[in-house]
């Protein structure tokens, strides 16, 4: 149980950062979510309830986050899943897009973790968020894969210099979030199949099996430096 715990979820207002809220909140936590979009927030304000408490942040820009941390004060868990992805051709991507993802998903959860670890209690942790294409190469992720292997180093090696802070990484693979509602119904519905029966579990993965993974990282005090790979044996296929 988290019972009169504080965790803080950069990224809760949708998808696997709002399902993490619940479960956390759930286990007896207070969280405190924050987000860009002030209608995610809204939303996500009245399915969490009495138990959470909303800020907008925008996570690449490091005085907001430092002074986000300052608000927020002291706590004990930090779960960093707010990231805008993209995939492409890498000699058709343009330079300034690909900075732009390494500005929000590396640089987002390396002021996060810079600013955010003073506040965190001593036996607290933080979780950062990789992802499948970090361990397994495919076609247009050459930008992105290279971005989510530095949030998995970057963590692994935080959790030696922050010690006894713990500091562990979530690698998703193919989830299903509201992060693909741009997609056409039946262009998104395939494209789920086709990945669904390339999987040893058959199936493409909800924001529930990540969120479970991060409740796990949480709780269990005895893990730290870990890359949790939560992708139905993606990188296997």
């Amino acid at each position: 149980m988290l019972r009169g715990q504080k965790v803080v979820i950069i990224g809760g207002s949708s998808g696997i950062g709002l399902e993490s809220a619940k479960q956390i909140i759930a286990q007896g936590a207070e969280v405190i979510i924050a987000s860009r979009s002030e209608d995610k927030l809204r939303n996500a304000k009245e399915q969490l309830g009495v138990s959470a408490t909303t800020f907008t942040l925008d996570i690449t820009q490091e005085q907001q986050v430092q002074s986000f941390f300052d608000k927020v004060g002291q706590f004990d868990h930090l779960v960093v899943s707010a990231a805008e992805t993209f995939g492409g051709p890498f000699l058709q991507t343009d330079t300034t897009q690909a900075r732009q993802l390494f500005e929000n998903k590396f640089w987002g959860q390396y002021y996060a973790a810079k600013y955010g670890a003073p506040k965190i209690t001593p036996n607290g942790s933080i979780t950062l968020f990789s992802g499948v294409v970090a361990y397994k190469s495919m076609n247009g992720s050459s930008i992105l894969g290279a971005v989510n292997a530095a949030v998995s180093n970057l963590g692994k090696t935080l959790a030696l210099e922050l010690a006894p802070l713990r500091v562990n990484i979530v690698s998703p693979g193919i989830i299903d979030t509201p992060s693909r509602s741009n997609m056409l119904e039946e262009t998104r519905n395939h494209f789920y199949a086709s990945v669904a029966n390339k999987l040893p579990v058959k199936r493409i993965g909800r924001t529930e099996d990540v969120a479970k993974s991060v409740l796990y990282l949480i709780q269990n005090s005895f893990v730290t430096g870990t890359v949790l790979h939560v992708e139905g044996g993606h990188i296997l296929a």
